[in-house]
């Protein structure tokens, strides 16, 4: 099927032909329905999921297999404890995972929902109604106000109508079609009626397109928090496997039992898989979104946390984020010594305030603010002629205080060459309305008259635009102290956005939206410049001045022509790298459509950022699902909604930083628990097995294994209510980091465990019964002091310190570690309080040995410098990354 681009360049009597209809007739019912075999129902097809697969899907995968074959491990040697609670974790993975998507609506459902359901269609020389869905390519349609486009259509006979496309363009104001325009899919005819042959339907339409955008980044959606686990959890793994079976063959090559030794293997590489890790950061993500909720921000995504978090460019929408969404009067210019209040109430008599049109609003509204709302409602409108495309004003015979003048307001050209020109300086007036157009103003001429006059007398220009939202700036400014770049992408014309960007201080390198295909028109101005310029030198005899300037005014001509002209085939076009390398310099894109932004975002993070995208229409949607994470505004649109991983609640930058400040907070407490857990895993099953192959002994039993793991992970889900750091740069797993720390954390106690045992077996020769249930206490006591080693990129007593929730858990676990250690209770062999009491004490010295590991470890590898040259680790960061995305 020809797509509506195809057709944009034809004419009438072209796009008929081609599509073999006929504007009498339209298309026989026969021909339509060997029409509706070949392309299909005009609608937007999906696929619905079954119950049975999105739960299975939840059990399915790497992280599920992970925790899968721990509860088989559990279950082969039949400690049956172990079993149950790793099948618990199992069930909270699935059932948070479960429950958010259940939440969130399909994207591709809601814009399904947003199609015409009926159509006014001429089939066989009858007009007749017909659902939208079997309208055909060829059909020839009416469009009237109020109507919902039911597909592409080139437009053939009528006026002209007024369309509102905005939720698919973003343009802030209804645009003005007539014939030979082409008309979207999905947009909303305002005003007028036409008719117009159907070009594209379903899939192939411009609102179709942006379905497919959104169901491909539905496809190639990434989650850096899976890859992070699935990558600690291959770590620990594939380090315990070659450490277990180490230990078998020197424990065989012993003549030891193997079964038992098959046994304890089995054990010890349960204890190493982290099940409990998913589910203490799917729990902290939860939580930390129900506190995200507090502060008018919805998570539909659990994961878009952690990715909000490490979001270093955010790409905005323009209209309603930046700005509000509304037209406002900037400053108007005024000649003959009229006021700005004559006017405003001459634009007002030339308005009609029920028809509620966007431009004509503010002009109320200003009468409103000053006072002289009253004075045109003083006078009576006798006659009114709407705007329309052709004469491009309104005008009206109003009556004000006996006497009748005609007010006339509209496109400032058309009103200027109808006032008499003796009365102003038309050339000021000129420039005023060139000088308003660079800054992307829309704006009004206003002129008025008596009945008998032949021209009008002219008023002034008034000047319209949407303006910033007032938190916009200074949001902009606290994003950029955390690090976060703000790129404006918007569907206005390109003075527009530079204007906006201007006043926010986002930046003066706003580009058209034609540089993203790597085509521009740049080398044709300076050429048209350059020419110019040396002509008029040559044949006027003009000074180097005189002609710069002429020529600098030819060379805006060109470049305004060259904007709306398809440029011709050999246009040279620019490398990825270098269309990477624009996007990243630029400060926004103007002109845009919807695979324009899933452009920018796509290239993006191709040059390896996280990216965050805001939208409120339907032409965000494929953006804001392809982002890193995709943030919905107030008032936006079903679809943007369902494409979106946050929602906000209410308006404004500022809703965003505040949640990248809390986003940040959880990924410090996630990076905090992450670096536990692996140190924790690291130092159990490297000390075990350690102890097995040189001292031929085993420090704990496998019960007290499952004892560690239950007294260590379930009061550690409390570090979801930890007072974290806000980082002031943006955040990513850097897994090789992290493996760097945990690593050292590890071996530290493993150092402190080796020891204690010496002591109690050299110097103090204990039963080996005794020492198992003294390392036992101390691996109780010392595991959740490394959290507080971990939580903080400090010394531990600087601030933030632990929340009282933390405390409380981590402080009553080794209580409770400690208390089944000193009475036994028929569990562990009892060690009684004195022993419990210097283990404290020696826990508390490693405690702050570990503290400055951790420090030392931190000063070396932010200044580049380590304990090893960086090419003993190459294949770990070949494996990892430097970042783990």
């Amino acid at each position: 099927m020809a797509k509506v681009d195809e057709f944009k360049e034809k004419t009438a009597d072209e796009t008929l032909k081609e599509l073999n209809t006929s504007l009498q007739t339209g298309l026989s019912e026969k021909e339509a329905e060997g029409r509706l075999k070949k392309y299909g129902l005009n609608e937007i097809p999906e696929k619905e999921e079954p119950l049975w697969h999105r739960i299975f899907r939840r059990f399915w995968g790497p992280i599920p297999w992970m925790i899968e074959i721990a509860a088989v491990l559990s279950a082969s040697v039949q400690k049956w404890e172990d079993f149950t609670i790793i099948t618990i974790l199992l069930f909270v993975n699935a059932g948070v995972d479960f429950w958010q998507e259940h939440k969130a609506l399909s994207a591709l459902k809601v814009l399904k929902q947003k199609l015409a359901k009926k159509s006014i269609v001429l089939r066989d020389g009858k007009w007749q109604e017909i659902e939208a869905k079997y309208l055909v390519p060829g059909d020839i349609i009416k469009l009237k106000i109020g109507d919902i486009i039911p597909a592409d259509v080139k437009l053939l006979k009528g006026d002209f109508i007024l369309v509102d496309q905005s939720a698919l363009t973003g343009e802030s104001l209804p645009v003005t079609k007539k014939a030979g325009d082409i008309a979207y899919a999905n947009s909303v005819v305002k005003q007028g009626e036409m008719t117009a042959v159907v070009v594209a339907t379903g899939l192939n339409t411009y609102f179709g397109r942006t379905v497919k955008l959104v169901a491909k980044a539905e496809r190639q959606q990434r989650s850096h928090f899976q890859e992070m686990v699935i990558k600690v959890g291959n770590f620990l793994i594939i380090m315990t496997l070659v450490i277990v079976a180490l230990m078998v063959l020197v424990e065989l090559n012993r003549g030891a039992d193997w079964k038992e030794l098959l046994r304890f293997s089995l054990v010890l590489t349960v204890a190493s898989i982290p099940v409990a890790l998913p589910a203490v950061l799917t729990v902290t993500m939860a939580i930390g979104a129900l506190y995200l909720a507090k502060r008018q921000v919805i998570v539909s995504r659990l994961a878009a946390i952690e990715e909000l978090a490490g979001v270093d460019v955010l790409c905005s929408d323009k209209t309603g984020t930046l700005t509000k969404n509304q037209m406002t009067v900037s400053v108007p210019f005024t000649v003959n010594g009229y006021k700005s209040e004559d006017l405003m109430f001459y634009a007002a008599l030339a308005s009609k305030e029920e028809n509620k049109d966007p431009i004509e609003i503010p002009i109320f509204e200003w009468l409103k603010k000053h006072n002289l709302y009253e004075k045109v409602k003083g006078c009576s409108q006798k006659k009114f002629i709407p705007f329309d495309p052709v004469r491009k004003r309104t005008e009206a015979t109003v009556e004000c205080s006996g006497e009748t003048i005609v007010v006339t307001k509209g496109a400032p050209q058309v009103i200027i060459e109808l006032c008499y020109e003796n009365e102003f300086d038309k050339e000021v007036a000129y420039q005023k309305v060139e000088e308003f157009a660079e800054n992307g103003f829309r704006t009004l001429g206003v002129g008025f008259k008596k009945p008998e006059e032949q021209k009008f007398h002219f008023v002034g220009l008034i000047p319209l635009f949407d303006p910033p939202r007032e938190d916009s700036k200074p949001a902009i400014e606290e994003a950029k102290k955390y690090g976060v770049e703000v790129k404006m992408v918007t569907g206005d014309n390109i003075a527009v956005a530079r204007y906006i960007a201007r006043i926010l201080g986002i930046g003066d390198k706003i580009y058209s939206a034609r540089e993203l295909k790597g085509e521009t028109y740049e080398e044709y101005v300076v050429l048209a410049q350059v020419i110019t310029k040396a002509l008029l030198k040559v044949r006027e005899g003009l000074s180097d001045k005189e002609a710069e300037k002429i020529a600098s005014q030819i060379a805006k001509l060109v470049e305004k022509e060259l904007e709306s002209r398809k440029l011709p085939a050999g246009t040279i076009k620019k490398h990825e790298s270098e269309i990477i390398k624009l996007i990243e310099e630029a400060n926004g894109f103007a002109e845009v459509f919807p695979e324009d932004k899933y452009f920018i975002v796509d290239k993006l993070q191709k040059a390896d950022h996280i990216v965050g995208m805001t939208g409120d229409g339907v032409n965000d949607a494929p953006a804001l699902r392809k982002a890193d994470a995709g943030i919905a505004v107030s008032n936006a649109t079903d679809a943007a909604r369902a494409a979106a991983a946050l929602v906000l609640l209410a308006p404004g930058l500022m809703v965003i930083v505040r949640a990248l400040e809390i986003a940040r907070q959880i990924f410090g407490r996630m990076e905090a628990y992450t670096i536990y857990r692996i140190a924790e895993t690291i130092r159990v099953v490297l000390f075990m097995a350690l102890s097995i192959m040189i001292f031929q002994f085993y420090p704990v039993t496998a019960l007290m294994i499952i004892l560690l793991a239950l007294l260590n992970d379930i009061p550690i889900l409390s570090i979801a209510y930890d007072n974290a750091k806000i980082s002031r740069k943006p955040v990513r797993w850097d897994m090789y980091e992290m493996l760097i720390m945990s690593f050292w954390l590890g071996v530290a106690g493993v150092m402190s465990s080796f020891t204690l045992y010496v002591l109690l077996e050299e110097y103090w020769k204990l039963p080996q019964e005794l020492i198992q249930s003294i390392i036992f206490t101390k691996l109780v006591v010392a595991g959740h002091g490394t959290i507080y080693n971990t939580r903080v990129k400090d010394w531990l007593w600087k601030k933030p310190w632990p929340s009282p929730v933390l405390f409380i858990a981590t402080f009553g676990t080794r209580v409770i570690g400690t208390i089944i250690a000193v009475y036994g209770f028929d569990l562990i062999t009892p060690i009684g309080w004195e022993w419990a009491i210097f283990i404290w004490g020696y826990a508390m010295v490693w405690f702050l040995f570990n503290d400055a590991v951790k420090m030392a470890i931190l000063k070396m590898y932010w200044s580049k410098r380590f304990f090893f040259a960086p090419g003993h680790f190459t294949w770990l960061k070949k494996e990892l990354g430097e970042k783990s995305r």
